[in-house]
């Protein structure tokens, strides 16, 4: 039987949808490739029973895109579309300068930022993400394919989310594909906990994926362009043009609707609240129950905030370049300039707010109670500015190391359950019923991996994949 290929494509004017979808039937296997147009997309293969259901699903599935307004097309002709994001334009602060200790020049405005005792995360629209020290000194780099939209920490694992619509696994020496998001949806922001991902797009929607990286529910919300998702243990609380709503974990019910005056452009949460910028500017607090808490007013729209200490001091960035704090009750302590442009992100670490802006500076700002003061009164230390370096990181990668010792590491293996390909610890000491959270573009049935640790979850239930991975030979 020759190999059959069906091409089409989705174009929209005005900015829409520009997206391939291609199937492949191969005798009993159906192999679905989609991406934007002008990109390699993503891959999904299938094996059906007999060559009849293979052909049957594959023109249910072409029919399914026609309906959507895909036409049938020929590769190449259409060029590719630059993403087109929220506008990141910036003025300049008319305020007093911060004390900016440092700032790390990534080369492109950035929205990923992730900070901890060791690392200083900052990740890029040229899909470049840097690990540096807290001095500014770069440790570690990767080059992803395409602009990185967050970035975000779950326990020890640090992902990064891109305009790919990949979320990638930074935990070892080559980035891996963690989770594909589905083809449909236009990722804006994302969050994880404990395996369980919480995506929000540009119509409005929030979908949810398991630590198998398949999806488990998706939800419309009352407005557009969803800038702010936040996952606990409760739910999943999504920020958009109309307000922030809360949606239950395990089914998407809604539990309660908040409306807010402007667009949420950026969201934050605590153990206790969740709070939402927004282009009316006002950072807005909310109680994990819906109850409107403090409403801290800024004087230019706010595209990012931050908290201390479960909310004693809540901090927000405007579109002007100044940075904001205020108390628990909304009295605003001080207004400074940030002196490097807008922060699209921030967070607060250590007496430290580090904050990415519009011009691609990753900037730690001491915010100590003595800096600030002396800022205020004119005097700020001396900026210490380092640049990128212009070697290229680590890029994502199929392909992976062989090995044939197993003094260190865990040991797991492929197989197949019904249709799906499932990863399974056969090291001693591991229960053999748990799946482990493992790379899908990696898996193939039979073989066995070498994963440098595999931890259980905080849950429970099942095991993640931590650290790099070899192929055992």
């Amino acid at each position: 039987m020759a190999e059959e290929k069906t091409y089409l494509e989705l174009s929209e004017t005005d900015g829409g949808s520009h997206k391939f979808y291609e199937v492949t039937i191969n005798h009993t296997q159906v192999t679905i490739r989609y991406g934007r147009i002008g990109d390699a997309g993503q891959t999904q293969t299938k094996t059906y029973p007999s060559v009849e259901k293979a052909k049957a699903d594959a023109t249910k599935k072409i029919n399914e895109k026609l309906k959507k307004g895909y036409e049938p097309a020929i590769e190449g002709v259409r060029q590719k579309r630059s993403v087109t994001r929220r506008e990141v334009a910036s003025q300049s602060s008319t305020a007093k300068q911060a004390p900016v200790i440092w700032k790390f020049a990534s080369g492109s405005s950035a929205f990923g930022i992730f900070i901890d005792a060791e690392h200083c995360w900052v990740g890029n629209q040229n899909g470049k993400v840097f690990a540096l020290d807290q001095n500014g000194q770069v440790l570690n780099q990767f080059k992803l394919p395409d602009g990185v939209k967050c970035l975000v920490a779950d326990d020890i694992w640090i992902y990064a989310g891109c305009d790919d619509g990949n979320v990638y696994d930074l935990n070892g020496k080559i980035p891996r594909v963690a989770y594909q998001i589905d083809e449909n949806v236009d990722i804006y922001w994302l969050d994880i906990k404990d395996g369980f991902l919480g995506v929000s797009d540009a119509n409005g929607g929030v979908t949810t994926v398991d630590h198998e990286d398949e999806s488990q529910w998706t939800r419309l919300s009352q407005g557009s362009d969803g800038w702010m998702v936040r996952c606990d243990g409760a739910g999943v609380y999504h920020g958009h043009s109309n307000g922030v709503t809360m949606y239950d974990a395990k089914e998407g019910r809604m539990l309660w609707h908040q409306k807010t005056a402007g667009v949420v452009l950026f969201g934050w949460q605590e153990a206790s609240a969740v709070y939402a910028g927004t282009s009316d500017k006002k950072v807005y607090s909310f109680s994990k129950q819906g109850e409107v808490r403090t409403v801290y007013k800024c004087d230019a729209a706010v595209y990012s905030c931050a908290t201390a200490e479960d909310g004693k001091y809540v901090f927000a960035g405007d579109n002007s370049s100044s940075i904001y704090c205020f108390n628990q009750a909304g009295e605003r302590l001080w207004k400074l300039g940030s002196g490097c442009g807008s922060a699209l992100s921030m967070q607060f670490f250590g007496n430290c707010i580090y904050i990415v802006t519009t011009d691609g500076s990753l900037a730690c700002i001491d915010a100590s109670e003595i800096a600030i003061k002396a800022a205020q009164a004119g005097t700020v230390p001396e900026t210490v500015t380092i640049k990128a370096p212009k070697t290229e990181g680590a890029a994502p990668s199929n392909t992976l190391e062989t090995t044939s010792n197993t003094d260190q590491g865990v040991i797991v293996e492929c197989f197949r359950e019904g249709g799906k390909l499932r990863v399974r610890a056969v090291s001693p000491g591991y229960n053999s019923t748990w799946n482990v959270q493992f790379p899908k573009n990696i898996r193939n049935e039979g073989e066995r991996y070498l994963v440098q640790e595999v931890r259980e979850s905080a849950h429970g239930g099942f095991y993640r994949a931590y650290g790099d991975i070899k192929k055992l030979v």
